[in-house]
């Protein structure tokens, strides 16, 4: 079966109007899962840690330079096509205002609306830990 090595970022933030802590999530525009929505990132390319491809994807797709701050968590899931590795990173906002140049949508999700969009199935798997962040 085909591998996959990405990474995500889990870009927290606490709303400064409501004091609540939220995660940023994008809605996907294109193939197979077009409108599930995704924890941002992307794959991993030849002698990249995981860590320098999420500041690399996040720069690219959302224009907005961030720090990896650690690995939350890597998540093994198969799909029907291939196997993906996800390393799901803990990122801060340096510099940028997340503008959306390969998603179709965006939201910031609190503790109590974090399943109220479609996630994508791998995704899923990591919405327990991010949860425990966000209470």
């Amino acid at each position: 079966m085909k591998q996959i090595l990405v990474s995500g970022a889990i870009i927290l933030r606490t709303n400064p109007s409501t004091n609540k802590k939220e995660i940023f999530a994008t809605q996907r525009g294109y193939g197979e899962y077009k409108d599930w929505w995704e924890i941002p990132g992307g794959k991993l390319e030849p002698g990249e840690t995981p860590e320098e491809c999420i500041v690399r994807e996040i720069r690219e797709e959302l224009a907005t330079v961030v720090r990896a701050e650690g690995i939350l968590d890597t998540i093994e899931y198969d799909y029907p096509t291939f196997h993906l590795t996800m390393h799901c990173i803990l990122c801060t906002i340096v510099s940028g205002d997340l503008q959306l140049l390969e998603h179709e949508n965006a939201r910031w999700l609190t503790a109590k609306n974090l399943h109220s969009v479609k996630w994508l199935p791998a995704d899923e798997l990591i919405l327990d830990k991010v949860k425990s962040l966000l209470d």
